[in-house]
C-alpha cells in the first residue's frame, strides 16, 4: 500500500484479484486474513506511477485540481452553515 494517507500504508498485502472497471483499475487485497478490500490500483505499487508525484519529488502532497475541488467543497459547506434555518422553509411573521 503506497497511498500516503491510507491506514494500511506501508503494508504488504496479498492480491486476491485485479479488475478494470469503468472508473479505473482496482485490486482486491486480503487484509489480516479476515477480509478483502477493493482499492484503486494507483494507491498500490501495482498502479502506474503518477507523473505529478514524480515531478513533485516529495515537495507536494496535493494536486492543484484536487485543492481547487477541496476549496469548492469547503466554500459550499461554509455557505450552507451560514444559511438561515427557518424550520423547514416556513415563513414566520
Amino acid at each position: 500500500m503506497t497511498h500516503p494517507f491510507h491506514p494500511l500504508r506501508g503494508r504488504t498485502l496479498d492480491v486476491v484479484d485485479r479488475r478494470r472497471c469503468q472508473d479505473g483499475e482496482y485490486v482486491y487485497v486480503e487484509v489480516d486474513g479476515q477480509r478483502v478490500e477493493r482499492l484503486p490500483s494507483a494507491w498500490t505499487s501495482l498502479g502506474c506511477v503518477d507523473p505529478v508525484v514524480t515531478i513533485a519529488a516529495g515537495r507536494s502532497l496535493f494536486r492543484a485540481d484536487d485543492l481547487a475541488r477541496l476549496a469548492e467543497i469547503v466554500a459550499a459547506v461554509a455557505c450552507a452553515e451560514r444559511a438561515p434555518r427557518d424550520g423547514g422553509g416556513k415563513k414566520h411573521a
